[in-house]
């Protein structure tokens, strides 16, 4: 015999619950409510992080190659690197504005990182020293800043 039968012939019927209560679902809901609203400014303030670092690196990256064209002398012309919103461009000629933009080579960067500060480089033909030298500066959206330097012997910092 079950311990079941045995229960229920002398009239201890078990009466086990089938679910929730009201009180046990609102307090699952409250918690989970809390962990996420600790856990979302953590993951974007993690996520805007990355994306300046990879703004960075990208931008560091771009430099070395407009540098190494120009002293490769490819294309007959100096190579230069615009810094904008979004994007990051490697462009042939003396100047953005002046550049033959059937070589352009866009490199695309997250809409949260904002540059400032020098945001046009161009290196001489042959040399591939930098025109120009100062700070390009990366803001994130949640404040954070990354500085990349360019000395007049072209060496990238950051």
């Amino acid at each position: 015999m079950s311990f079941k039968e045995i229960q229920t012939k002398k009239g201890l019927a078990l009466s086990l619950p089938k679910g929730f209560t009201l009180l046990e679902v609102l307090l699952s809901l409250v918690l989970i409510t809390v962990l996420v609203a600790v856990a979302a400014p953590a993951y974007y303030g993690l996520f805007y992080t990355n994306d300046l670092d990879v703004a960075k690196n990208q931008v560091a990256q771009t430099l070395g190659r407009a540098a190494f064209l120009s002293s490769a002398s490819d294309g007959d012309m100096n190579w230069g690197v615009k810094v904008l919103v979004e994007n990051i461009i490697v462009f042939k000629g003396v100047s953005y504005s002046g550049r033959d933009a059937n070589y352009d080579e866009v490199y695309s960067t997250s809409a949260s990182v904002t540059p400032s500060g020098l945001t046009e480089v161009v290196f001489d033909k042959l040399t591939g020293l930098p025109q120009t030298t100062g700070t390009i500066t990366l803001t994130s959206a949640n404040g954070e800043v990354r500085t990349i330097a360019i000395n007049t012997k072209g060496a990238v910092t950051y």
